[in-house]
């Protein structure tokens, strides 16, 4: 049997199919390897899983109907899958709206029309994130909380995934479950993301951009503690006599001032960092912070890796993979 992984050269997909090989399972990536950030940093993801046994990579858009037909037509043994392909970056929806209406909304449909047709599917695992909760004030966010006021383009499209899930559930008896990410880090990262700009940053002698006011933070999930739930997840699809389609949170179970993860960056690479406040963007909520329960009493999941931990470990990979050094 295969397990199809899409966004297989990205963050998270790199990591959990490594998982997944190490534990003996078949693979497929599928990327299309867009320019949102560097693709060379894609690529070493793919040289690094090219070379385990177990795993292929196609090249293909999910939005593409052609291409993911001739996928799912050539592996009929595909009875899992991990969809974390997806138009990423929160600030960006507002730049490239219909990036984020093609990917996270054309795309997953696409995906679904797929996938409903295989014979074999025994459970679909998708990303979803903690940008749904939008304006939601009270914390910690749970999976029962009312998502009904996005306050990004990028967030009304993951819950538009979610939605558009819930139906399919419905319609075709496709069991599913919808994760919601919380600001995951770790080596090979995004460099979109802001741990990872902040440390080049501060190694360029350059500012990082923090916001004024009180209560920035963020529910800071090391990248293993994430892999660690969706593959605990993955191996426990709904129960069809209770639902076909649920939905979890995975976050490290604590809200941290994002000047915390910057002293913390600062003190790994020994240096100090130059500080610019601005207004907060519209589009940033003001705090993340997770319920894990319902992942802890489903699979037993619970994250371990604090940030003090994780982000010196981050910065061993930076400076190993980028030589700044």
């Amino acid at each position: 049997m295969t397990i199809l992984v899409t966004g297989g050269a990205g963050f998270i997909g790199h990591h959990v199919t490594k998982a997944l090989l190490a534990r003996g399972e078949t693979v497929l990536g599928l990327d299309n390897l867009n320019g949102y950030y560097d693709p060379a940093l894609k690529r070493a993801r793919l040289e690094q899983l090219g070379a385990l046994r177990g795993y292929r990579f196609v090249e293909a858009d999910i939005t593409d109907r052609e291409a993911l037909a001739t996928v799912f037509a050539g592996e009929p043994g595909i009875d899992r899958i991990v969809h974390l392909a997806a138009q990423a970056g929160v600030r960006h929806s507002m730049i490239d709206p219909y990036a984020y209406v093609e990917a996270n909304v054309l795309g997953h449909v696409t995906l679904l029309e797929s996938a409903r047709r295989l014979s074999r599917l025994r459970h679909l695992v998708f990303a979803s994130s903690s940008s749904v909760y939008g304006l939601n004030e009270s914390l910690p966010f749970h999976e029962t909380d009312r998502v009904e006021r996005p306050n990004s383009l990028y967030a009304a499209t993951k819950r538009s995934g979610e939605l558009i899930s819930h139906a399919y559930g419905h319609l075709y008896g496709m069991p599913q479950t919808g994760l919601r990410f919380f600001t995951v880090y770790g080596p090979w990262g995004r460099p979109d993301m802001a741990y990872y700009g902040f440390a080049r940053a501060i190694i360029a002698g350059e500012p990082v951009t923090l916001y004024e006011g009180e209560g920035l933070a963020r529910d800071f999930t090391y990248i293993d503690d994430v892999v660690d739930g969706v593959l605990r997840v993955l191996d426990m699809p709904p129960d069809p006599r209770v639902e076909r389609v649920r939905i979890l949170n995975l976050g490290n179970r604590r809200s941290e001032p994002v000047a915390h993860m910057v002293a913390l960056l600062e003190q790994a690479l020994g240096r100090r960092a130059i500080i610019r406040m601005l207004p907060r963007p519209p589009a940033d909520l003001i705090a993340t912070w997770a319920s894990v329960d319902a992942a802890q009493e489903l699979t037993g999941w619970l994250p371990i890796t604090t940030l003090d931990e994780g982000i010196p470990r981050f910065v061993d990979w930076y400076r190993a993979y980028h030589q700044s050094f």
